[in-house]
């Protein structure tokens, strides 16, 4: 599919911002989150996953593992500016996560929006799920096999458009509007998936270590209100 440019859509259900951003990456330590590496577990002088250089939060892909929000969060838009520093590779941002490890033991209770290069905005359900129109084209599965979050269901949500992410080396920006059951995606301006009746609508954010060294340089949430 070609990529399609896509005004983003107003918040829907009477939603507005309803304050100033708040930066979850200050620019300088990674306060406010905590890591959870598997490979780490009962290893102090086990190398760090994540890390900041020069004012960069970067997940350096190894050990597998997730850099997680002390806070959780419901009602917001979280915006996310990230790029693939070396070779285009594999990250992800989880959002409304919960119980850790629920999946193969490394991956927590939660819904991905999937940085992968060229997948940028599927959704994976990570014993949650979530709807999209049109599930059986664009949830991949095997006859039989339900629209799940388990680690046997199809789990996988196709993104809407093909081509919205930059080259290696250069700055894509990601938006996830969530409010009440509902995740909308975008990534450099397109519409990029929509999802409802999600099972979960709150949570804690997590950043992925996933084989692929990435930069963040701009992790903000602005919360949102009924009017």
């Amino acid at each position: 599919m070609t990529a399609r440019i896509f005004p983003l859509l107003a918040l829907s259900i009477g939603m507005v911002q309803a304050s100033e951003p708040i930066l979850l990456f200050n620019g300088k330590n990674l306060d406010g989150w905590h890591t959870d590496i598997p490979a780490a577990d009962g290893k102090a002088d086990k190398n760090p996953s994540f890390t900041v250089r020069e004012g960069m939060l970067v997940s350096l892909g190894s050990p597998g593992g997730h850099l997680i929000t002390v806070k959780e969060y419901s009602d917001y838009t979280l915006t996310v500016e990230y790029r693939f520093s070396d070779k285009p590779g594999n990250c992800g941002v989880l959002v409304h996560a919960s119980t850790p490890r629920a999946l193969y033991d490394m991956f927590p209770k939660s819904i991905e929006v999937q940085m992968q290069h060229k997948s940028a905005g599927d959704f994976w359900c990570i014993q949650e799920n979530i709807e999209v129109p049109d599930m059986e084209k664009r949830r991949p599965h095997m006859e039989g096999q339900k629209f799940g979050g388990a680690k046997e269901d199809a789990r996988q949500i196709l993104n809407l458009t093909d081509g919205s992410e930059k080259p290696a080396g250069e700055w894509n920006t990601m938006t996830i509007e969530a409010h009440g059951n509902e995740i909308i995606v975008h990534v450099n301006g397109d519409l990029v998936n929509h999802g409802s009746n999600a099972t979960v609508t709150k949570g804690r954010i997590a950043l992925q270590a996933e084989g692929s060294e990435v930069e963040f340089r701009k992790v903000e949430l602005i919360p949102l209100a009924e009017k």
